[in-house]
């Protein structure tokens, strides 16, 4: 099917000049004169059989039906940028080497890293799963997905989600008889403890969880306890008890009803995940692929 189009001048000139609210600012940013912009806008509503602009004295204004066009071509316009960009600037093909979390590598990376490889078949990833900070430049890493409250000062970073905590248990143990309905039903269940939360994240802790729930902290005292939350996320998969679930890690979990959330409860951890590498490897058309990959995943 053919489309049937406007010319793209006059196109570019109304999306300017409604965008930026007037005939002279569109003009500046298209290096025209705003006679020009005026010509292409009458053309334009010539062409299409609508008033875009209601003219007055002291300048232009958008009409409704100016209105109600202009976000459609705006994307439109960002689109054929964006299109314009990735034919122009692929990234030269090479190795990146990528430090992430070990949970968030297993639970949240790997499975999407085929869909990077389909769409840049030219970069090799080399993942190093840890817990520590890096020297980007000692230990030859690109790029760095951390977990923290801030970004580390000193470098570019781009936040990628921020994290919520739930109460996360298999969906067989929830429906079993007896299940996992209402908060009492804990006291019965086997909590599975994360043994490496610590001051900075009381949250991962059960405590306040059974505090909020108004249950005896009593709960807490017993349950197995695992350092590494990949663990912690499979014994819930497994349906070995119940443990405080991550947003992030567990979101493919959840969306494929692995794990569910008990008692629609849900509190923030006031921590978030931060794309981060050295100002200068943003230059790398590599780095900068996989950062604007990963922040859209």
């Amino acid at each position: 099917m053919s489309r049937k189009l406007p010319p793209l001048g006059p196109l570019r000139a109304f999306e300017a000049a409604a965008r930026l609210g007037g005939f002279k600012k569109a003009a500046a940013e298209l290096g025209v004169t705003p006679a020009a912009i005026s010509q292409h806008v009458a053309q334009l509503e010539t062409n299409l059989g609508v008033a875009l602009f209601r003219r007055h004295a002291r300048g232009v204004a958008v009409t409704d039906a100016g209105a109600a066009f202009l976000p459609g071509l705006s994307d439109g316009f960002d689109r054929l940028a964006a299109a314009a960009r990735a034919l122009g600037a692929r990234p030269r093909a090479g190795k990146i080497v990528v430090s992430v979390l070990p949970g968030f590598a297993t639970n949240w990376l790997v499975p999407r890293l085929p869909a990077f490889r389909r769409l840049y078949p030219e970069i090799d990833v080399h993942v190093r799963s840890e817990i520590a900070y890096v020297d980007f430049a000692r230990d030859g890493v690109d790029l760095a997905v951390r977990y923290a409250k801030e970004p580390p000062a000193g470098y570019a970073a781009r936040r990628l989600a921020r994290e919520t905590l739930f109460l996360a248990a298999a969906p067989a143990l929830v429906q079993a008889r007896p299940g996992l309905r209402r908060p009492a039903d804990l006291a019965r269940a086997t909590l599975i403890h994360d043994t490496s939360a610590g001051r900075s994240e009381p949250r991962l802790a059960w405590e306040p969880w059974l505090d909020l729930l108004g249950l005896p902290r009593d709960l807490a005292r017993r349950g197995p306890g695992f350092m590494d939350s990949s663990a912690i996320f499979q014994a819930v998969r497994l349906g070995h008890g119940v443990a405080v679930g991550r947003s992030v890690p567990l979101a493919d979990d959840l969306a494929l009803g692995r794990i569910a959330k008990l008692f629609d409860l849900e509190l923030p951890s006031g921590f978030a995940y931060w794309i981060v590498h050295p100002k200068a490897a943003g230059k790398d058309s590599r780095v900068a692929a996989f950062a604007d990959w990963v922040a859209s995943a």
